[in-house]
């Protein structure tokens, strides 16, 4: 049993989890899973490991150190469309107020409707972006033309590999030294 003296979030001892491709099944959030299911997936030969930790884990037949980053053996093909969600609009709009442009946390968001539902509009990709309080009070259910509030960006549905792209920007607060090779946020190239 590891000695969780490393604990992400509740889960000590996380593994990334790469597509067959060798790149993160999802940016954001990360793909990982549990020590649990990571050992349960190298067991099971669904997964090649990539990567250690120093940590072990034991059985009365076996010791093993537990892996850090995991490559699935079989490709999984990511959906062309995503879900319509809140947290997928934010996503798509960088976590900015589409109104003042002020990037906020996600519980200081809101979605407007770009043309309010009162007034015939629908809650769709196309018609929906992120907005902060005040700046959604202030706009009400006015159409953009009436308020002279505009969104910086024309609302549209994302595709799924636009949605991940963005999710780079946004790296989780933790990162295992493993991981880096793995994961390319900030990463200067070489020339």
């Amino acid at each position: 049993m590891p000695d969780g003296s490393t604990f992400i979030g509740g889960q000590g001892f996380p593994a990334l989890v790469l597509n067959a491709d060798f790149r993160p099944l999802s940016y954001f959030p990360l793909s990982i899973w549990c020590w649990q299911d990571a050992v349960k997936a190298v067991f099971l030969d669904r997964v090649s490991v990539l990567n250690e930790y120093e940590t072990e884990v034991h059985s009365p037949t076996l010791s093993m150190r537990l892996p850090s980053v995991i490559a699935l053996k079989e490709y999984i093909p990511s959906a062309r469309r995503p879900a319509f969600t809140r947290f997928n609009v934010f996503l798509r709009d960088h976590f900015e107020c589409q109104y003042c442009g002020e990037g906020r946390p996600t519980h200081d968001l809101t979605f407007d409707h770009v043309i309010p539902r009162s007034r015939g509009g629908r809650t769709t990709w196309e018609n929906v972006c992120t907005a902060c309080g005040p700046c959604n009070l202030r706009k009400g259910n006015r159409l953009p033309r009436e308020c002279h509030m505009h969104p910086r960006h024309v609302p549209r549905q994302p595709t799924s590999w636009e949605l991940q792209e963005n999710g780079r920007s946004f790296p989780p607060n933790y990162l295992h030294q493993s991981w880096r090779d793995y994961l390319y946020w900030d990463s200067e190239l070489e020339s």
